[in-house]
């Protein structure tokens, strides 16, 4: 590894309206070092990193690469330069192959001006087999799971051939196996010459693989790590200024066992495969598995989103009839889901409008629309949820991801939920995110909700939940008490191996 730096960005310095995202921000990398840029969200890690990927032009600074002062105007004169970025937010097109989305915008031409299908698959397929992904380079988008469409994102960024390649978030959506596999590779690409900035939430992958630590806090360089330094801890304390408590708050709030029950629940995946259990009033009910074990599918089965559905429903003494999303909330139930972009949001739309879209008769009168009462009940949840947004009128989309789901949450908190459903609710969220999140959910229970908390997050599930239903291959193996709850017995119970201390599915 060279001393050298590759790279080197000198007080960076961008502006949006009524924010200031960089402020005199400094980051170098050398020829093959891991540099991990950590910082809470919103603290300008992405803006920093498009910033370098021609997303975004700086407005003050300089950018140098191997020595030489440069403009990056674009995304082609980012990779021009030899900089390739994988960002959080997939970024593939599902009607395309494999093939065709590794060399979209850059297909090889044959003799005839067309283009060259068969170079584009024989020098995808080593790609994919570097990557440890069994999968043809003919196989349609569509067809992968979203797992697998992260990892055609980084076989496109090796393509490249780069010398530099941004990771943003690329563990994400990826199983334990492929995650293991992604940071032997980022091992690998470091031995061979290549530099990478792995930007993560997941503190125990920067540990492993980062030979420096960059911390932004506010749009500031906040500290770096050397290797002999970096720790969870200091990570920590350089990211957020304070200390981060331990996640599990024993609740002591009445409760009421048996409040929420789900019977007879099937999804389209399994539909031979009924699913029941009941969810305790005041409580969180975590729900663990392995990828693929149906979590998601059932709750969209119970909140009407999949047309296998059949689930009887009942809160309290009342039978529901849920046959659509419209029906689960009208009666209280609401799921936060797991693509905050895609499914939870409008991202052209303003803070209000989100947070106040699915409820706009409480503020209508005579079907007219008090921005006043909008703006009061958005400046609530902007004001509880910690949001960092210059006012309830920005929009969505120049929010970070984090804020972007605390806007999701926020929207259906000012409903008073009776049933929240949080699917990977902390997906792509940094620690004091978090914490914040699991300081929310636990003050919902105590309020007498009932939490649902799908995660893939094993130190999650075992620190936020009061009980932890964990499924396999569409039915639920067990439900474990509080007592119960340890990395072991999920495992046994997510590879379908009965364990004494489960629980039956129903209690």
């Amino acid at each position: 590894m060279s001393n050298s730096p590759l790279l080197s960005m000198r007080g960076i310095g961008k502006r949006f309206p009524g924010v200031i995202a960089l402020d005199k921000v400094s980051f170098d990398i050398g020829q093959g070092e891991v540099v991990a840029l950590c910082g809470e969200n919103g603290a300008g890690k992405s803006t920093l990193m498009k910033i370098i990927g021609g997303v975004y032009q700086p407005d003050d600074g300089e950018i140098v690469v191997a020595g030489q002062s440069v403009k990056i105007n674009n995304v082609t004169d980012s990779m021009k330069l030899g900089i390739a970025f994988i960002h959080q937010e997939l970024n593939v097109l599902d009607n395309l192959d494999v093939a065709a989305n590794v060399f979209l915008g850059r297909e090889p031409k044959n003799a005839l001006g067309l283009i060259d299908l068969k170079k584009i698959h024989a020098d995808t397929e080593p790609l994919l087999k570097r990557l440890g992904l069994n999968i043809s380079s003919r196989t349609p988008l569509e067809k992968l799971s979203i797992a697998q469409k992260q990892m055609v994102e980084i076989a496109k960024a090796l393509s490249l051939n780069s010398r530099v390649i941004i990771m943003d978030e690329p563990t994400s959506s990826l199983t334990l196996t492929e995650t293991e596999r992604l940071l032997e590779l980022v091992c690998e690409l470091s031995a061979q010459g290549v530099s990478v900035i792995y930007i993560s939430h997941r503190l125990g992958e920067v540990e492993h693989c980062a030979d420096r630590v960059v911390v932004l806090r506010d749009g500031k360089n906040a500290g770096e790590l050397p290797p002999d330094q970096i720790t969870h801890d200091r990570i920590v304390s350089l990211m957020v200024g304070r200390e981060i408590k331990s996640s599990y708050t024993a609740s002591t709030a009445p409760k009421t066992p048996g409040f929420f029950k789900v019977r007879n629940a099937r999804s389209s995946r399994y539909p031979a495969k009924a699913v029941e259990f009941d969810a305790t009033r005041g409580e969180i009910l975590g729900f663990a598995g392995l990828v693929g074990a149906g979590r998601s599918e059932i709750i969209k089965a119970i909140v009407g989103l999949d047309v296998a559905g059949g689930a009887e429903v009942t809160i309290g003494a009342e039978r529901l009839t849920i046959n659509s999303p419209a029906d689960a909330i009208g009666h209280g139930i609401y799921l936060v889901p797991e693509d905050r972009r895609g499914e939870g949001l409008v991202v052209g739309m303003t803070v209000r409008e989100n947070t106040t879209l699915p409820s706009l008769e409480k503020y209508s009168t005579f079907n007219l629309i008090s921005r006043e009462r909008e703006r009061k009940v958005t400046d609530e949840q902007i004001a509880s949820l910690r949001i960092k947004t210059p006012s309830g009128e920005a929009l969505v989309l120049n929010l970070s991801g984090g804020n972007q789901q605390k806007v999701v949450i926020g929207k259906w908190l000012s409903m008073s939920p009776k049933v929240m459903i949080l699917d990977e609710p902390t997906r792509g969220i940094d620690v004091g995110a978090k914490a914040e999140i699991y300081r929310l959910m636990r003050e919902l229970a105590d309020g007498g909700g009932v939490i649902l908390m799908i995660s893939s997050d094993m130190e999650e599930v075992l620190n936020v939940s009061d009980r932890v239903a964990v499924m396999h291959e569409g039915r639920i193996t067990g439900i474990l008490e509080r007592a119960d709850c340890n990395e072991e017995n999920v495992m046994n119970l997510a590879v379908g191996k009965a364990i004494a201390a489960a629980r039956s599915a129903v209690n």
